[in-house]
């Protein structure tokens, strides 16, 4: 309860901050400002204890070739401030606040040099300075006590995740780009880790957590938050990249906050600069973008492509409209060789890359190395509304090369659409929430790996498994012969030729026998007709939505009549009362 309490106040604190901006800045921009302050603060407090030594260090090495290391050591942490001031010595100063601040801020080490010039630090300081508002933002962020002493680096490191999260859901539909609801996240950390047996080591065990779209690194936290309440001994190291500049911040400040290793974020496109190439995971979350195009990163991704296995990309290509299915490619590269104790993926994508494309194409070709190489484990549909910049179907997909013998070969299918709870308020678009029971329940329904349709606090959630070849199909080209005017057959060298007006294709799942699929559902209709062989292609799709769909009948007639004159009765009763009986 300490914990949490510590945490909820200082959160309030740094949240009250906003009052300071209303009449500069918009709502929606109230974290952008605030965010690299708290990061600034903290940094000041950690490195409080040891400044003097830092400083009169600084004097007598910084000309030396490896000043850095020296002053790193002086400090005790992995970054240092070299500048003479501290965030209490500036404000003894108003007078000179910007001049000072911006010493003070150049000061930093390169790792947290990066962080502010991706927030973008002395433009801020530069507007915030010409509406007479720095004084002020630093005067009330210097109130709240983030030393060490007070608060712990995993308090800190929860502190700023929950500021993140409120400043996001302050900003509505526009968190969405880079902010994923905390309980799909939870939902995604429990399924990844439900098969593995994290209780039985008492040893130091490091695993290694990769997201392609880190954002503000939210699904990393909650992982390794995840990991170590299960077992202390796990050590989970974070890796992320992120293509939005201030995202990038937010995520790399968050881990260095906590003191880890910040390296192992870095900024860049993912799709056009893979900044972590030869890196493989243990585990890979991600929530990458529905529906963005990449047209900027073709040339880029074609040349990837072209490297067949050793790139990312050999699989096929989906609509340039629409990249997610390249970082669910970036995924599959990122996983262990199986030999090498595998990997698991947890992934959001929307319903297209379910079944856009046809056979052999870009898409279709991704779905089929996929399942044809077993790794396609489970896909959960999700509540629509539960994110705050759409309310289309999302499903989460959770791939595994490492998959225990029960499951080999078979993919479970669970809907869960019908788990949710109403919220009170809209943030967005979200109206709708998966509830802590929810998520366990939905977790031991795929833990269990049974089949059914289950009812949970009125409910439902039904699982399905399937074999892998059940997803695959032959799309084979009917003809049918070409003829004269007469009705006689048009030969060519003794051969029949076929009538492209009358050509047809059909979708002959991969379990079915082809000869008895034409003798039962084409030929009884047209026994002239046969297959081009050589135009047959094999095609891939999980048609969800088909495979759960049920059927209501419609209501009958009668009572539908019924109804109706029910309802005349009613009116006429009513207009009796309003106006008598004439």
């Amino acid at each position: 309860m300490k914990l949490s309490r510590n945490i909820d106040v200082k959160a309030n604190m740094i949240w009250n901050i906003a009052d300071t901006l209303r009449d500069v800045y918009k709502r929606h921009q109230y974290g952008s400002v605030i965010l690299p302050f708290v990061v600034i603060k903290r940094f000041d407090a950690v490195l409080q204890d040891t400044k003097e030594k830092v400083y009169e260090t600084y004097k007598q090495v910084k000309d030396f070739d490896d000043h850095k290391v020296l002053l790193k050591r002086a400090s005790g942490h992995g970054f240092y401030n070299c500048s003479r001031y501290t965030l209490g010595l500036i404000l003894s100063d108003a007078d000179n606040i910007e001049s000072n601040f911006n010493d003070y801020v150049n000061g930093f080490s390169e790792e947290v040099q990066d962080i502010l010039s991706n927030f973008e630090m002395h433009k801020l300081i530069e507007k915030l300075a010409s509406n007479n508002l720095l004084y002020n933002v630093l005067q009330e962020v210097n109130k709240v006590d983030l030393h060490p002493e007070t608060v712990s680096n995993i308090e800190m490191g929860y502190i700023f995740e929950e500021t993140i999260r409120r400043f996001s859901e302050a900003q509505n539909e526009e968190a969405g780009e880079h902010y994923t609801p905390r309980e799909v996240i939870e939902l995604m950390v429990n399924i990844l880790f439900t098969d593995e047996d994290l209780s039985k080591t008492t040893e130091a065990i490091t695993k290694t957590i990769y997201d392609p779209a880190c954002g503000t690194g939210g699904m990393l936290t909650v992982a390794e938050k995840h990991l170590r309440k299960q077992n202390s001994s796990y050590n989970l190291i974070s890796y992320g990249q992120e293509i939005n500049s201030e995202t990038y911040a937010i995520c790399k400040a968050d881990i260095l906050i906590k003191g880890e290793d910040a390296d192992f974020i870095r900024h860049g496109n993912t799709l056009s600069n893979d900044r972590f190439k030869g890196y493989n995971f243990d585990y890979i979350i991600s929530n990458p973008p529905f529906g963005k195009d990449w047209k900027s990163d073709q040339k880029k991704v074609k040349e990837e492509e072209k490297l067949g296995a050793a790139g990312r990309f050999h699989m096929g290509l989906p609509s340039v409209s629409d990249g997610q299915m390249l970082f669910l490619q970036t995924a599959v590269a990122k996983m262990k060789d199986k030999n090498k104790g595998g990997s698991r993926v947890a992934i959001i994508h929307n319903g297209s890359p379910l079944f856009t494309g046809d056979a052999e194409s870009g898409p279709s070709k991704i779905r089929q190395y996929i399942i044809e190489n077993d790794m396609l484990d489970t896909i959960i549909a999700l509540p629509n509304d539960i994110f705050y910049n759409t309310g289309i179907a999302t499903y989460l997909w959770v791939l595994s090369n490492k998959k225990p013998a029960h499951r080999k070969g078979k993919v479970q299918l669970i809907n869960a659409n019908d788990m949710f709870e109403k919220m009170r308020k809209s943030l967005g678009k979200k109206n709708k929430e998966i509830t802590p029971k929810q998520i366990e329940y939905i977790s031991k329904i795929y833990g269990e790996f049974k089949p059914g349709e289950f009812e949970y606090n009125g409910n439902i959630i039904e699982s399905k498994i399937f074999d892998n070849q059940d997803f695959g199909y032959l799309k084979v080209t009917v003809e049918r012969p070409l003829k004269d005017k007469k009705g006689e057959l048009i030969l060519k060298r003794g051969k029949k030729q076929p009538d492209s007006n009358l050509r047809d294709t059909e979708n002959i799942p991969l379990k079915e026998d082809v000869k008895e699929y034409m003798e039962r559902e084409v030929l009884p209709y047209a026994p002239d007709a046969w297959i081009d062989k050589k135009k047959t292609k094999v095609g891939y799709e999980i048609p969800f939505t088909r495979y759960f769909y049920k059927y209501i009948p419609p209501r009958k007639s009668d009572d539908i009549f019924s109804e109706i004159k029910e309802l005349e009765d009613k009116e006429l009763q009513l207009m009796k009362e309003l106006f008598g009986n004439g």
